[in-house]
């Protein structure tokens, strides 16, 4: 039986690549939805007409064909600030955990946060994002609660799908928490596995299951994405009531998976100010259409509770996709939003999601706002744009200081800090 399941997933995987190309010379032409043109046949032609037609129409194409629906209910959480300490990390921050339940009457549904406060600002900005395997992660800080919940077994430091003391600050490298704090930002974060562990099983233990009946809406409605951006939703609810912190300048960052769903936040969520996609790939900032990298095929091979059901549908005839990648950055518009990729990190489609973020300016141009003059791609580590801006990283797919640098100084400038 284990022979012929490692037989099966070898076969799988080799499929999976035989779909997959990153050869730029056999990229097929291919024609991109226009973001513009409404459902009577009419162009838009100004910010009102898309804020109060287009928009809507396309966050709906969204939530039909790629996302599943968004819960519009709202619900009566809770918020406790379970540890606070005014000196943390040699006394530059104020850190605090906060935890957030989020059914009214189940104590064991809730999420934690972990906040931290420069202590040198008054009222600073705030960095939010989901982690990838706990906030212990995130710091070395020993004051952190580690994680109780499942882990991914490729998370360090963990045993048999559990946080261990080994797992402290296991990615801190991608988080650069002190340079953030000097910088002037406040940064939470939360586990993405709070609101549900990425497996394909996740949903049955996950707010998509024990959330069901509070949000009016069924586990098969939406998919894995949905429910960590509907979690991102749930800091920004803690944030607008923390007063030590400027909770009109939310600024939100995602990372490959949790950069797709950081995506989907920002479009479903207007009070997030700025919004930032780092190396997002396929069904986030990369372009779909574009035969290069992964694809709509392969994500959902490979992670089937990412994503609505019908996303599926469209592996073999993607072109009849009637939403791409450069409408959902659209409707970050027109707040500041930035794209960016690695160059050694083919699968996310670096072309791809430039040439999205190069799009999505038609839609800033409504509001006035500049994003990226040419549909060049430029030169590694030589930013672009301006309201959309644009960076291809030499190296491979991670977050590093270098795209912290960039981000620090475009929010900053946006928020004018």
């Amino acid at each position: 039986m284990k022979i012929a399941l490692a037989f099966l997933f070898s076969f799988i995987a080799c499929q999976c690549l035989a779909q997959s190309n990153t050869d730029e010379s056999k990229v097929q032409p291919y024609t991109l939805p226009d973001v513009l043109k409404m459902p009577d046949g009419k162009r838009v032609t100004n910010s009102r007409e898309w804020q109060l037609k287009q928009r809507p129409y396309i966050y709906r194409l969204f939530e039909e064909n790629q996302f599943g629906r968004f819960p519009a209910t709202k619900t009566a959480i809770r918020f406790r600030v379970m540890e606070s300490d005014r000196n943390a990390l040699d006394g530059i921050a104020t850190r605090k955990q906060v935890r957030i339940w989020l059914h009214p009457s189940d104590s064991t549904v809730y999420a934690d946060v972990l906040l931290y406060i420069p202590n040198n600002v008054k009222k600073p900005p705030v960095f939010i994002a989901l982690n990838f395997s706990g906030n212990h992660t995130v710091s070395t800080d020993k004051h952190i609660a580690l994680s109780t919940r499942w882990v991914s077994s490729r998370a360090k430091g963990g045993v048999n799908n559990r946080a261990t003391e080994a797992s402290r600050g296991a990615d801190t490298a991608s988080w650069q928490l002190h340079t953030l704090l000097q910088k002037g930002f406040a940064l939470a974060t939360a586990y993405c596995g709070d609101w549900e562990t990425d497996t394909v099983t996740g949903y049955q233990t996950g707010i998509r299951t024990t959330m069901k009946d509070i949000l009016n809406i069924q586990p098969n409605e939406w998919g894995a994405m949905g429910a960590w951006a509907w979690g991102l939703s749930r800091i920004v609810d803690y944030l607008q009531q923390d007063k030590a912190v400027d909770a009109r300048k939310i600024a939100l960052i995602g990372h490959s998976r949790l950069g797709k769903a950081a995506l989907w936040a920002g479009a479903s969520d207007q009070r997030i100010a700025l919004v930032i996609s780092n190396e997002s790939g396929e069904g986030g900032a990369a372009i779909s259409r574009r035969w290069y990298g992964e694809t709509v095929k392969i994500i959902n091979n490979n992670f089937p509770h990412w994503f609505g059901a019908k996303y599926r549908t469209y592996g073999d005839s993607v072109n009849t996709l009637p939403v791409d990648a450069h409408m959902l950055l659209s409707l970050i518009a027109p707040r500041p939003l930035y794209v960016a990729s690695a160059e050694d990190d083919k699968w996310s489609d670096p072309k791809g999601e430039f040439l999205s973020a190069f799009e999505a300016g038609k839609v800033y141009a409504l509001f006035g706002k500049q994003g990226i003059e040419t549909d060049k791609m430029p030169e590694p580590n030589q930013p672009v744009g301006e309201t959309v801006r644009y960076h291809l990283r030499t190296g491979r797919h991670a977050v590093t200081v270098y795209d912290w640098q960039q981000y620090l100084e475009f929010a900053s400038r946006e928020f004018g800090k």
